[in-house]
């Protein structure tokens, strides 16, 4: 088949999705030649996307419609019985088909409604599950997630998930069969299983204390970082303990709030922004610990990076994140500072446990690279490919 590999629209500060996008990109101009298949990429920037590769694989550009992709579907829909009834094709469809694409994997949720058969992704359906957080809920925002889902999840030719917990939550809130949804785990981001020991010279500028608890993640609510700072003030105060935190990431919203708080409880807390990656990965090598408290599940990157790169891992005890972490991260309850605390003074108290889940943690990390993921999709459209020969 002729594969579309359609490339959402991520920028660096969105985090784990851009690196797991831009590392899928990187990894198909790799092993592309493994496939039967043929890939053609289609993003927003096609002179990048080739540069990228080194031209090994075609390049397709995808033009945003100039009101939006959102408004130009939704017209497409209303005009639904007259599309069927003179065959007519949006204009990214009649690209795509002109270009020989039958089939379109969509390396993120950012999929688009199109009468091609395609394969899509999901990280998470949490404004379901947890639909009072503002980032999942105000402004539209729960509409903005639910109406793409509930049309392009069910008429998807395959869904992949990373863990059973995700397959169930596909089937339960979108009545997709388990047939068409497959399990493959979100690699280990490959920055972090290849990077070498960093200077802690390079975090000088930040003034970072020793000993330091990590966290990145985006300034969402449903990061959690409220419920990590009570954590640490029950740490000082119930049993004596300081730690310094570091809390990077991309303000989307709540970043005040949180300086304000930590101001408030009195706690030593840097916030250095957003980091380029060679800073990412120091700090990950030279914390004390990854004090990862999300909301969200049911899978999470920055886990699987610190354990790459031999931090040991504090994570929320989520749906998903046993069957992700198994033994190689302490978890705790995200509701409850003192369980958080608990788990963190395990650490000091239990001797050999930090060394442990150093070591538990690289073996956990080396298991999924992105390697095996795309192998992965080429099995999956090998199984596709008998269905797809059957029309023109």
């Amino acid at each position: 088949m002729r594969v579309g590999v359609f490339l959402g629209d991520y920028r660096p500060t969105e985090g784990g999705a851009f690196t797991f996008q831009e590392e899928v990109v990187g990894a198909l101009a790799r092993l592309a030649g493994e496939s039967r298949h043929k890939f053609t990429l289609i993003g927003r920037d096609p002179q990048k996307l080739a540069a990228s590769v080194g031209g090994r694989l075609d390049v397709l550009p995808y033009r945003k419609p100039p009101f939006g992709e959102a408004a130009a579907q939704r017209i497409g829909r209303s005009f639904s019985g007259l599309r069927r009834a003179r065959g007519l094709r949006g204009r990214f469809e009649r690209q795509a088909r002109a270009h020989g694409i039958q089939f379109l994997w969509f390396t993120t949720p950012r999929a688009l409604d199109i009468d091609l058969p395609y394969l899509t992704i999901v990280y998470d359906l949490q404004h379901r599950l947890q639909p009072w957080f503002p980032e999942v809920n105000e402004f539209g925002a729960w509409f903005g997630r639910e109406s793409p889902f509930s049309r392009f999840l069910p008429r998807a030719a395959v869904i992949i998930a990373g863990t059973e917990a995700g397959r169930r939550e596909i089937e339960r809130f979108y009545g997709v069969p388990e047939g068409r949804i497959r399990l493959l785990p979100h690699p280990t981001p490959a920055f972090a299983l290849n990077a070498a020991p960093q200077p802690r010279a390079l975090l000088d500028r930040y003034a970072i204390p020793e000993g330091y608890l990590f966290y990145p993640a985006q300034f969402w609510a449903h990061k959690n970082h409220a419920n990590l700072l009570l954590a640490l003030a029950h740490l000082r105060d119930a049993h004596g303990l300081e730690l310094p935190l570091v809390l990077v990431g991309a303000d989307h919203g709540n970043l005040a709030y949180i300086r304000e708080m930590a101001a408030e409880l009195r706690l030593p807390v840097t916030f250095p922004g957003f980091v380029l990656q060679e800073e990412l990965v120091a700090l990950y090598q030279h914390a004390y610990a990854l004090a990862y408290v999300t909301m969200f599940g049911p899978e999470n990157l920055p886990p699987l990076e610190a354990m790459a790169l031999g931090c040991p891992v504090v994570a929320s005890r989520v749906s998903g994140a046993e069957e992700q972490l198994g033994d190689a991260a302490l978890l705790a309850d995200p509701t409850r500072p003192e369980e958080i605390a608990a788990a963190i003074l395990r650490l000091q108290r239990e001797p050999g446990l930090r060394a442990a889940l150093i070591e538990r943690g690289r073996a956990r990390a080396a298991r999924w690279t992105v390697d095996d993921f795309v192998r992965g999709v080429f099995a999956i459209l090998d199984d596709f490919e008998p269905y797809r020969r059957t029309w023109r």
